[in-house]
């Protein structure tokens, strides 16, 4: 069973510390680590989409791209909600490529949960603190992320500490961890192709 939510993958940062597109290097035995992305969560999910300012990617994919001019998750929530029609989605950085399905099924399972039903968000916590890129979004959101906008206030801590976010707890880090620069690029695939 594939999850009826679409999933988007966050793909459209600076990279300023790695120092190029973080989404385009190579992973894996793909040409790049959004194709990585996009191919594992299309065995999870029945829609799966690239949230970027941009197409610059080399093979077949469904696009958001970015409304507002600022560039930003925020941006991108905003977009999403304004491009597609739906209840919630899934959204997952691009450079976190040890996410699995045990992590996106516990999310799930609190989404589908009675006591959630006014719940804006469903965020994953590891012990390094709150991963606003790794969590399930609901369209409620989007006055919330529309007011923020406005106000150029582009945080996605911000946007969650409104009082009907849940947190999801997991207690390892290694899952959430993301390809800041080129070290943790290298690191990650010596240890994981290794």
């Amino acid at each position: 069973m594939k999850y009826t939510i679409p999933a988007v993958i966050f793909a459209g940062g600076k990279s300023s510390r790695m120092g190029t597109d973080k989404a385009l290097l190579p992973f894996d035995t793909y040409d790049t680590l959004s194709e990585f992305q996009y191919d594992k969560l299309q065995q999870w999910f029945e829609e799966v989409y690239i949230s970027a300012k941009s197409d610059k990617f080399d093979f077949d994919c469904q696009i958001i791209k970015d409304i507002h001019e600022e560039s930003s998750p925020l941006v991108g929530i905003v977009s999403i909600f304004e491009t597609l029609e739906t209840d919630a989605v899934f959204i997952l950085s691009v450079d976190v490529p040890l996410i699995d399905n045990s992590i996106i099924k516990k999310l799930w399972n609190a989404y589908n949960n009675e006591k959630n039903v006014n719940t804006h968000a469903i965020i994953a916590q590891s012990p390094n603190g709150l991963q606003p890129l790794c969590g399930i979004y609901k369209h409620s959101i989007l006055p919330f992320a529309l007011k923020n906008l406005a106000q150029n206030n582009h945080r996605l801590s911000a946007l969650l500490q409104d009082p009907y976010t849940e947190i999801i707890f997991f207690d390892k880090n290694t899952p959430f961890i993301n390809l800041n620069t080129q070290d943790d690029y290298k690191t990650l695939l010596h240890n994981n192709l290794s």
